[in-house]
């Protein structure tokens, strides 16, 4: 599994990849805490059941959470860009032909995708890092020039910002998991990609208007509800124990159609 993730590494860690993945994060970031305070400080309110950006009030941007608040609120936005590089690293195997050698040189396949999986993690893990360097970097200013108090933002700074790295972290391999799982059964970035990407903006956001009973259990709910730490609607321990659940159904998905499926074609 260890050569199979220095092999993973190796191609991933490309720097026109790897930069357009950590570039479109940091940009995401930067553009949500500055249009974030502003709006919140002016009174502006997302339509109802806007997909992909949720504003908090005012009061919780200066809470002591409030100096990570942009992470939660961008975690739709995010998503999807951790599944459209989860699924194009992983359907890029199929289009270039080169499952064909990787199956060759080692036929345990769960071995090559607990490796590429290991690989992605670690990736997504350095995005969040980027997105939250950028959050709290931009917040304080945004905060300052929108006059917000950051007064309760420097009680204890490091245990908010890391609870928001990590709620936000468990979030994205969610997203990264459903992409990988959509890009072997389609073995087509472009099939993955328009897939999460329609679900997130068009088809949840119309069952939500269409439904009257609950939805928070719909998987962009409980997403963001999870890089939220939990909401008035779906505690922090129901959306985590979702979002587990989706990982895992996403992962037997890979791995069954990854073993069994014939790649000699």
């Amino acid at each position: 599994m260890l050569a199979a993730a220095r092999s993973e590494f190796v191609r991933a860690g490309r720097p026109l990849l790897l930069g357009g993945w950590l570039g479109l994060t940091a940009l995401f970031a930067l553009m949500i805490d500055t249009v974030m305070f502003t709006a919140v400080s002016r009174g502006v309110a997302l339509p109802p059941g806007a997909p992909g950006v949720s504003f908090p009030s005012a009061a919780e941007l200066a809470g002591q959470s409030g100096i990570a608040a942009g992470l939660a609120a961008a975690s739709s936005m995010f998503g999807i860009v951790t599944l459209s590089f989860w699924a194009l690293l992983t359907a890029s195997d199929y289009s270039s032909g080169l499952v064909r050698i990787l199956v060759a040189v080692q036929p345990r396949r769960w071995k090559l995708l607990a490796g590429k999986v290991a690989v992605l993690v670690a990736l997504t893990a350095a995005a969040v890092t980027v997105a939250t360097i950028v959050s709290v970097t931009v917040a304080v200013p945004a905060a300052r020039s929108a006059g917000i108090s950051t007064d309760a933002w420097w009680r204890d700074p490091l245990v908010a910002v890391g609870s928001a790295w990590l709620d936000l972290f468990a979030a994205q391999i969610v997203w990264g998991v459903v992409g990988l799982a959509l890009a072997i059964v389609a073995r087509s970035s472009a099939v993955a990609i328009g897939v999460g990407v329609g679900y997130l903006l068009l088809i949840e956001s119309i069952v939500k208007m269409g439904f009257s009973g609950n939805t928070d259990w719909l998987p962009g709910s409980t997403l963001a509800a999870l890089a939220h730490g939990g909401t008035a609607s779906l505690a922090f321990a129901t959306a985590l124990g979702l979002g587990i659940a989706y990982a895992g159904i996403g992962l037997a998905v890979a791995a069954g159609v990854f073993i069994r499926r014939d790649v000699t074609d």
